[in-house]
């Protein structure tokens, strides 16, 4: 296998050992969070139903008349973006705690930027 294979493959198995482990309830939904090379993902998932409760992305339309107006639109300052939006929705829903999954990534740079900005807009992980 070669080096980009290996390291998705190693993703993802991380990503599956979580999953073993963390399971999101009505009351406690898990907040899952995918990216890729240029945007960035996140949702409320209640497993007990099987249904997403909220989710935002870089993409959605609500969060792109929000980021018109920056000057900067790096990666960072998206994720903050989108964990702060991702906290607001989540409470008007009533949704206070939440269980984190990182779906194999590291908890460093944009996922770590999503969850920082969606704990300080009262989500408690």
């Amino acid at each position: 296998m070669n080096g980009s294979k290996n390291k998705s493959f190693s993703r993802l198995c991380r990503a599956a050992r979580v999953r073993k482990k963390i399971f999101g309830t009505t009351k406690k939904p898990r907040l899952c969070v995918r990216r890729s090379l240029n945007h960035i993902y996140a949702q409320l998932v209640d497993d007990e139903k099987g249904i997403t409760i909220v989710q935002v992305g870089s993409t959605g339309k609500e969060f792109i008349a929000r980021v018109s107006e920056l000057e900067t639109k790096s990666k960072c300052v998206v994720s903050k973006l989108v964990g702060e939006l991702l906290a607001e929705k989540a409470r008007e829903k009533g949704v206070v705690q939440v269980v984190f999954d990182r779906k194999g990534y590291l908890y460093h740079g944009r996922v770590k930027i999503l969850a920082d900005a969606a704990r300080s807009k009262g989500l408690v992980f």
